[in-house]
């Protein structure tokens, strides 16, 4: 079925008939559920759980339905849905706590690169100014996010990103050199 047809059948049957509440999920289910599942198996990586989170998302588009005004945004929507999801799955996960003492789990590997490129980009990250170095190092080498180096550093988060990009963009600069 193409789009047009889909989007004439959408705006011609009146939305209030729960029979035509079935033909449109079935319309929708049918044109997108390939899309759905190569993009669930992109996400999950694994064949069975990307067919659990299709499944899921298309209850949930079953049961919202009656939100989807434009059926033009229909596949974007169920995509949306999937997305969130995927996201459900590792928020509905729960840790176990280990019994291992946390020193036992350190690693013990001092490794330090001695090649020309780690040495360049040494260099070249301790010639940064400071106000563009700190806030790097937090990010690629401590792992804070962006929000986490503007609470350390007292500048805002968006003041945070403009230092990481001007970071950045001076490093390749002086790679590049």
């Amino acid at each position: 079925m193409s789009n047009l047809t889909l989007l004439q059948n959408w705006n011609e049957a009146p939305a209030e008939t729960g029979h035509d509440n079935n033909r449109r999920f079935n319309e929708l289910a049918r044109r997108y559920a390939q899309d759905l599942q190569r993009y669930a198996h992109w996400l999950a990586g694994d064949h069975h759980t990307a067919e659990d989170l299709v499944q899921e998302t298309l209850l949930r588009a079953w049961r919202s339905l009656h939100h989807l005004q434009n059926p033009k945004a229909a596949k974007g929507w169920l995509f949306t849905i999937l997305r969130r999801e995927n996201a459900r799955r590792f928020e509905r996960r729960q840790l176990q706590e280990s019994d291992i003492p946390l020193e036992t789990l350190q690693s013990h590997d001092n490794y330090y690169d001695t090649s020309t490129e780690a040495f360049v980009l040494r260099r070249a990250i301790e010639e940064l100014p400071a106000e563009y170095r700190e806030p790097l190092v937090h990010q690629v080498i401590g792992g804070y996010s962006q929000k986490e180096i503007a609470e350390k550093l007292g500048i805002t988060s968006a003041g945070v990103g403009t230092r990481l990009f001007r970071a950045r963009n001076k490093l390749k600069q002086a790679l590049m050199a």
